[in-house]
């Protein structure tokens, strides 16, 4: 797999050298790789490590307005006929928080922590494609600017995230919120699919030699596995938000019964692409849990091979439950019976994941520090949503809870809490890594208890609130159902949560300026990223390492083999942007591949394709087909063949 296509395998057998970071061969490679100072540079980086942070922030950043959002809806929602809000705004803000929690924070945050980790993690020097690596995060920017845009306008999307038709529809919406929605949704899926071919390849090409497929990460295990679901996934939701764009444009009938469409067809590519998607922000976070807590149990993961193919197995059988979302909509009791056992089983493979956590916990020796709580925490909070999701698969029981409360709070459950109490658990382990310094441990413990507090105080009475007959979607409610005191204990839990949030933040920045040097491996971790600089160089390993274990920096306590793996010392490569090319399964060296350099192209790219996308919008045709020759352009000028390509660092530029 080569970068350039005018770049031929390159074969030679490269220098077995015992390499230090400050000698002069890294001085070299740091030359070699480091990104130029100034705006350009800034803008044409393709250093892993650079975008994954830019991911990570951006996120963090939509996390947090969407929560402001939720914070609204909850003033809204603490009493009876209040009228904070009134029903258009309501509506408004439960869409863009939604859209916001679900799209732009959930994946893109997990998309952070595997760019910024994989090549660390996988022994290699970047991902497989570090320009289309920069373009997939311009891209997911450019998408969420555009999806946001709208709000200062006036034009926000009110259908609700899942946007079902025929609310959706011109009739009811002639607004541009919905078209807004619609494409920024197929905007944001070329930055999900881009990104998830990188993976893919990434980890079949760039691992470093001895690091066979059972010897990966499970971390690696998770992003592979939702990376591959993507790419089954993205293009049925893109279809459909393609079609209803198309329906409100030109007057089409895709969803339109009066032309012969159906509305239900709305749902069921929406709901092919949405439960999938479920799993793709659910476990990569797994593998950050499955990775980091044997860590802090001082011993391996109990079940490493039932783990990983419980990861596979779960996004397998995932995309055969999506009608669970569609009980209550008149399909056939065969079809109904099929889906419901379908959702029964997947419960298996995670059931698998939680008894191997729970076993690394009681059979290791825990260290109880910050991260260990967040995962610790984790791992109630996926068992209490997967008992409630348990329950919505059961038909009859589905039948009464659906567009109930009880429904918001299993979402809650197993979108919010499964994924940001791994996901800032991974921010507290992974920073020292990140920066070199270490977060404030009190700091750190404090705003996990009143995060889990929060949390729990604010969607647990949501159970209550939907088995008293609480529907959903709803932006007042009557005195005298009963539903006041549960609603007010979830906003108040709502704020006790965003509260926990933003003294996370301050531990944060404080760390950020004033941490404790943290060192190279602070915790005692087992893995590849702990064997070098904190924060890394560019260049990641002086020499890429060989690999004989799956615990590199565990191999002396653990004592599994006579054989050690050569972490300082292998294969030099330091004429240009390289790294080695692997077989896919047992990860031998079998080329020399040869790595681009910074470019502005993704960024004019990313322009260009933004262009065409706010043409279509406000429908200046001619625009748009401007719009669609520069992003060609850009494209061609991205890819144009190099025949020295990477062979010094000069040519590994531009």
């Amino acid at each position: 797999m080569i970068t350039d296509p005018a770049s031929p395998a390159d074969t030679r057998v490269p220098q077995i050298i015992t390499g230090t970071y400050g000698s002069p061969i890294a001085e070299r490679l740091e030359t070699i790789w480091k990104t130029e100072p100034g705006i350009l540079g800034w803008i044409g980086s393709v250093d892993h490590k650079e975008i994954g942070k830019r991911y990570l922030v951006t996120a963090m950043f939509f996390l947090l307005v969407g929560g402001l959002e939720a914070l609204a809806l909850r003033v809204q929602l603490a009493a009876a006929n209040l009228q904070v809000l009134n029903p258009r705004l309501y509506n408004e803000l439960f869409t863009m928080h939604g859209m916001t929690m679900v799209f732009l924070y959930a994946l893109p945050i997990l998309s952070g922590f595997s760019n910024y980790l994989w090549p660390l993690l996988l022994g290699s020097r970047d991902m497989a494609f570090p320009r289309l690596n920069a373009f997939s995060y311009w891209v997911y920017l450019a998408a969420g600017l555009f999806m946001y845009a709208g709000m200062f306008f006036g034009q926000m999307p009110d259908a609700g995230w899942f946007n079902y038709t025929p609310y959706s529809n011109r009739h009811f919406n002639p607004g541009l919120g919905i078209d807004i929605y619609a494409l920024g949704m197929v905007f944001l899926g070329i930055s999900t699919t881009v990104g998830a071919i990188n993976f893919v390849v990434t980890l079949l090409r760039t691992k470093a030699p001895g690091m066979s497929i059972n010897r990966v990460p499970i971390i690696i295990w998770g992003t592979l596995t939702a990376s591959v679901g993507n790419l089954l996934a993205v293009p049925a939701v893109s279809l459909a938000f393609l079609l209803l764009w198309a329906q409100r444009q030109f007057g089409a009938h895709y969803f339109d019964p009066a032309g012969g469409g159906q509305p239900l067809l709305w749902q069921h590519l929406f709901w092919m692409f949405g439960h999938p998607w479920v799993y793709a922000i659910v476990l990569p976070a797994m593998g950050i849990v499955s990775d980091a807590l044997p860590v802090f149990c001082r011993r391996p993961l109990v079940g490493y091979t039932p783990v990983a193919l419980s990861t596979v197995a779960t996004m397998f059988i995932g995309f055969g439950v999506w009608v669970h979302h569609m009980f209550a909509t008149g399909l056939s009791t065969m079809s109904l019976s099929f889906f419901s056992a379908s959702s029964i089983v997947i419960v298996i493979p995670s059931a698998v994941a939680v008894f191997a956590w729970l076993a690394t916990i009681f059979t290791g020796r825990p260290v109880f520090k910050t991260p260990f709580y967040y995962f610790a925490g984790f791992v109630f909070l996926f068992t209490l949503g997967g008992v409630s999701g348990f329950m919505t698969a059961s038909v009859p029981a589905d039948l009464q809870l659906t567009d109930t409360y009880f429904v918001v709070a299993h979402l809650h459950y197993v979108l919010l809490g499964i994924n940001v109490f791994p996901v800032l658990g991974g921010i507290v382990y992974w920073f020292p890594k990140m920066t070199g310094k270490l977060m404030d441990e009190r700091l750190g413990k404090w705003s996990f208890w009143i995060l889990f507090a929060g949390f729990n105080i604010a969607f647990f009475p949501m159970h209550v609130s939907g088995l008293l007959g609480m529907p959903r979607r709803v932006y007042t409610y009557p005195s005298g159902m009963g539903w006041e005191l549960p609603n007010l204990i979830t906003s108040a839990g709502s704020f006790l949560f965003a509260l926990g949030v933003l003294l996370f933040l301050v531990n944060l920045a404080l760390s950020l300026k004033r941490g404790a040097p943290a060192g190279n491996n602070p915790w005692d971790a087992n893995t590849l990223e702990w064997s070098m600089p904190s924060p890394p160089p560019p260049y990641n390993f002086v020499c890429i390492p060989e690999l004989v274990s799956r615990h590199p920096l565990w191999e002396d306590r653990l004592q599994e083999s006579e054989a050690r793996s050569s972490l300082h010392q292998g294969m030099l490569l330091d004429h240009g942007r390289e790294t080695i090319g692997t077989t896919a399964l047992d990860s031998e060296a079998e080329v020399i591949l040869k790595m681009p350099g910074d470019s502005v192209l993704p960024f004019l790219c990313t322009l260009a394709l933004s262009w065409l996308f706010v043409a279509a919008l406000l429908h200046q045709w001619w625009l748009a087909g401007a719009g669609a020759v520069c992003t060609l352009a850009a494209g061609v000028a991205w890819l144009w063949p190099r025949a020295a390509l990477g062979q010094t660092a000069e040519a590994g530029h531009g």
